[in-house]
C-alpha cells in the first residue's frame, strides 16, 4: 500500500531471452537488448536487476517478491503472452503466473493468452478457463504464422469475434489487447487502436483493455475513453515515462483524464520489465505541469484519482470487493510497511555492460 491505498500491478510478466526459447534467436536477443536496454534507464542502478537473471527468466519467486516484498504492491494480475513467432514458450509463460498464485492465492490474478490465427484457439479459451481458472484473456496484434509476420484486427468477426464469443460464455469479462509498444518486426498499423473500437461496439458487455495505452496514439486512445465506457487504457510501459519522461506521461495521461477517463485507467509497470518500487514513488509523486493545466485546460492529477489508478479502478474492473479483500489479505507475510531490498539483492554492477550469451 501506498498511504493506505492498495497498489495493483495490472501486468506482471516472466521474460526469457535464452537462445534456446527463440525462435529467431537474433530477434530474440535483440528483443531482450532492448527491453534490458529500457530496464536499466527506468530503474537506475539501485533498481537493476543482474543481467544474467533477466535474460534468463527471473521466474516466479523473484518477479512476486520484487512487487509484494520489495515495492507497495499489494496484488498482482500475471500476463501470459502469445508471443508465440518469437518465442517458444509465448514470451510470459503461463506456468509461472500459475505457481506465483499458487504461493499467493489471494493476491495473484491471471491473464490467460490466446493468438486467434492459430488452431485450436476456442479449445486454447476452454482451457485456460476450466484447467486453469484464469481471470481475463491476454492478445497481440501481431503473430508469425506459417512464416509470415501477420497482422491481427480485432474487429475481426471471423477470426476475433468467436473468441470474445466464448470468453463471454465462460464468464470472462475482461480481455486486454497489447498496442502501441512494438515487439520484434511486424506492421506498425497493427500497433494502433482503432480495431478495439468494433470489438467494443460488438461486445458491449465485455471490457477491453489497451495496454500500454499512451505510448503512442494518445489523441487516438483519450478518444475512445470518451466514447466508450468498456474501453479501459493499461499503463504498463507508459507508467516508466513518470521517472524518464515527466513531460510526455503528463501529455498523455492528461489527455486521458480530459477524455474523462480517469476512472477506467490501470496501473502498471510489467515487472520483471523493470522494478516496480521506483515507478510507483514517482507516479505517487507526480503532480501536472502548471502550464498544461493553466494554458491547455488539464485536469489536475489529484491524490484521489492516482488512488483510483493505483488500484481501485482494477478492482472494480474485476468485481473485487475492496473491503473484502483487505480482510483476506491483513496478516500474511505482505501485510508490513518494511520494505526489503531490491530484486533481493540481485542488482547488477554499475557500468556492466556484459552483451547477452557472453556469460
Amino acid at each position: 500500500m501506498i498511504e493506505g491505498n492498495l497498489v495493483v500491478e495490472g501486468v506482471a510478466h516472466n521474460y526469457n531471452f535464452r537462445p534456446e526459447n527463440c525462435v529467431t534467436p537474433p530477434v530474440g536477443a535483440a528483443i531482450g537488448e532492448h527491453l534490458y536496454s529500457l530496464h536499466k534507464r527506468t530503474s537506475g542502478p539501485a533498481y537493476t536487476l543482474e543481467r544474467s537473471t533477466y535474460m534468463q527468466g527471473a521466474g516466479a519467486d523473484i518477479i512476486g517478491r520484487a512487487l509484494l516484498a520489495e515495492s507497495q504492491t499489494d496484488i498482482v494480475a500475471f500476463h501470459e503472452t502469445p508471443i508465440y513467432g518469437h518465442f517458444k514458450d509465448g514470451g510470459s509463460a503461463l506456468h509461472v503466473g500459475l505457481e506465483m498464485r499458487e504461493k499467493w492465492p489471494e493476491r495473484v490474478l491471471i491473464y490467460g493468452a490466446v493468438s486467434p490465427l492459430r488452431p485450436g484457439v476456442l479449445e486454447r479459451v476452454d482451457e485456460l478457463v476450466e484447467k486453469h481458472r484464469v481471470n481475463a484473456l491476454k492478445l497481440y496484434p501481431i503473430d508469425v504464422v506459417d512464416g509470415r509476420v501477420t497482422a491481427l484486427d480485432m474487429g475481426d468477426p471471423e477470426v476475433c469475434f468467436p473468441v470474445f464469443e466464448r470468453a463471454r460464455q465462460h464468464g470472462i469479462k475482461v480481455v486486454a489487447i497489447h498496442k502501441a509498444l512494438p515487439v520484434g518486426p511486424g506492421p506498425s498499423s497493427a500497433l494502433g487502436v482503432a480495431d478495439v473500437e468494433a470489438a467494443a461496439l460488438a461486445f458491449p458487455d465485455l471490457q477491453f483493455e489497451v495496454v500500454h495505452g499512451g505510448m503512442a496514439f494518445v489523441e487516438e486512445t483519450a478518444l475512445q475513453l470518451e466514447s466508450f465506457r468498456n474501453i479501459w487504457v493499461n499503463l504498463e510501459a507508459t507508467s516508466f515515462m513518470a521517472v524518464y519522461a515527466p513531460r510526455r506521461f503528463a501529455q498523455a495521461i492528461g489527455a486521458f483524464l480530459e477524455a474523462g477517463g480517469g476512472d477506467r485507467i490501470i496501473w502498471a509497470t510489467g515487472c520483471d520489465a523493470v522494478h516496480p518500487r521506483p515507478v510507483i514513488e514517482a507516479f505517487w509523486n507526480f503532480e501536472m505541469p502548471r502550464d498544461l493545466v493553466e494554458e491547455y485546460g488539464m485536469p489536475e492529477l489529484t491524490q484521489e484519482i492516482k488512488a483510483g489508478i493505483l488500484g481501485r479502478n482494477f478492482l472494480r474492473l474485476h468485481g473485487i470487493d475492496e473491503k473484502k479483500l483487505r480482510e483476506r489479505i491483513s496478516g500474511d507475510e505482505f501485510d508490513t510497511d518494511e520494505l526489503q531490498p531490491a530484486w533481493g539483492g540481485r542488482i547488477e554492477p554499475a557500468g556492466d555492460e556484459v552483451p547477452v550469451g557472453a556469460r
